[in-house]
């Protein structure tokens, strides 16, 4: 079964995978408010059933969901200026979606043809360099010579035979401080100034703490307690109570 032709029975939609994208670049649906876990999960239950895998279709089916995931991401992260994607017409973003499966395609095919040729040739192995000349002619006598010594042997399988010791993980540094200190820590300096940079709130402290300290901003903006503004890429960050 193509893609394109999926039943699809959503609270917002219901109906073939094709219909729901078309209804998406023409802006009828907002794309905000379709579940594409929803979708996936669709997909799952069919693959279930057929109990194959089509990987042409598969493939195609990856690319459309992960042009969708793109184009709803960009919807829902917060921008200053908008992105030129966003601002196409529904058939130009029609027609970047097909140029993504066209590009698709074509790395498909040259995967395939690579696959053809490995197989082609699997029957076959070659020697990039003739036998040395003393292994060309080999005697009796030669080649009922032992190979190996057997003492030799005998202390390489006791040695696999014994427990290895201890790895010693001394040198490794381990976490001295948690999230929770380092949200006390940037609560305060929001009490004290209102806001503060990055740089100073790790300064002073080592690698494993600024990491932390990244955890905890996270935590904070996620419940919604602070806002940051960063000018440029590895420009310093600014951070401030959300009003």
């Amino acid at each position: 079964m193509r893609v394109a032709t999926l039943d699809l029975d959503l609270e917002v939609f219901q109906g073939p995978f094709d219909l729901l994208l078309t209804l998406v670049l023409k802006e009828e649906i907002d794309l905000l408010e379709v579940d594409l876990a929803e979708v996936v999960i669709a997909y799952i239950d069919y693959l279930e059933e057929a109990g194959e895998l089509d990987l042409e279709a598969a493939t195609e089916f990856l690319v459309l969901i992960a042009a969708l995931l793109e184009l709803k991401s960009r919807l829902m992260l917060p921008r200053e200026e908008e992105d030129e994607f966003l601002d196409l017409e529904p058939e130009l973003a029609a027609e970047e979606l097909l140029a993504r499966m066209l590009e698709y395609r074509r790395y498909a095919g040259a995967a395939g043809f690579l696959r053809t040729r490995i197989e082609a040739e699997s029957g076959f192995r070659y020697r990039s360099a003739p036998l040395p000349p003393e292994l060309r002619k080999v005697s009796l006598d030669t080649a009922a010579e032992a190979v190996y010594d057997p003492e030799r042997l005998s202390r390489a399988v006791g040695d696999l035979l014994k427990t290895p010791p201890p790895l010693d993980t001394s040198h490794i540094g381990r976490p001295l401080v948690t999230v929770e200190q380092r949200l006390t820590h940037l609560r305060g300096l929001l009490r004290g100034k209102g806001r503060f940079s990055f740089d100073e709130a790790v300064r002073g402290t080592d690698r494993v703490t600024e990491a932390v300290t990244l955890f905890a901003l996270l935590e904070m903006y996620k419940q919604g307690e602070i806002e940051w503004q960063q000018d440029a890429p590895f420009a310093p960050i600014t951070v401030e109570a959300r009003s």
